[in-house]
């Protein structure tokens, strides 16, 4: 449900019953606002215009598992790959990104108005679990090893840093960016400094520094 707006425009029945002019909102009961006249301060109550609204069915990708929640939204409201918003259910408070938006007849679109959308496909991006793929100092990949972290959404890759979690100290050597991620200008990042959240991040690539502290011994 939307919120309450602070101010309406509506026709003032004591000063300007056939012009709008600004009104503040008192209170919002049953579907009626009580209003204040910003010119002459008069109150009285209408019936704003409701926009038509439309229940969404929505799956979630959280840590390798799925669930399906329900969400309630102007028909008119156009939902696109990249979108983040708030799920709240009585199981998960959560933010999510659309990953893909499914019409009638499984047919996937970039973006659509919610009239015509079937479900709506996301993920959890408040806690994420980012793939890394570690590879030896000496370069070789026969004995290249797959781990995956957890860390927040917002939690910061950069190429060149040196990342330790748990058991596992490496050198990101690069990164490659989801589909759905906004704002990069490419989908593989390997330049000294270059940066992005664990939210936007596919997979990474580095080098094992515990394979390095060996090989100097």
């Amino acid at each position: 449900m939307s919120d309450l707006p602070e101010r309406v425009p509506t026709a003032c029945p004591s000063c300007s019953p056939d012009l709008e002019t600004v009104h503040e909102v008192l209170t919002d009961g049953g579907g009626t606002l009580t209003v204040r006249c910003s010119e002459c301060s008069h109150v009285h109550k209408v019936h704003p215009e409701r926009t038509p609204e439309v229940t969404l069915d929505v799956v979630v990708s959280q840590g390798g598992e799925s669930f399906t929640a329900n969400v309630t939204t102007a028909e008119d409201e156009t939902i696109e790959v990249g979108d983040e918003f708030i799920l709240e259910t009585e199981e998960v408070l959560s933010t999510v990104r659309v990953t893909s938006v499914e019409l009638d007849g499984q047919k996937r679109v970039e973006e659509s108005t919610a009239e015509q959308v079937e479900t709506v496909w996301t993920r959890e991006v408040d806690n994420v679990g980012v793939n890394v793929t570690v590879h030896p100092q000496d370069g070789s990949r026969d004995d290249s090893r797959s781990i995956t972290v957890h860390v927040p959404g917002d939690y910061e890759f950069e190429v060149g840093a040196v990342e330790s979690f748990g058991d596992d100290e490496f050198e990101i050597d690069a990164f490659v960016v989801r589909g759905d991620a906004d704002g990069y200008r490419r989908d593989r990042f390997e330049m000294e400094g270059d940066t992005a959240l664990a939210k936007d991040v596919k997979r990474v690539y580095a080098y094992d520094e515990q394979s390095s502290a060996w090989s100097a011994w």
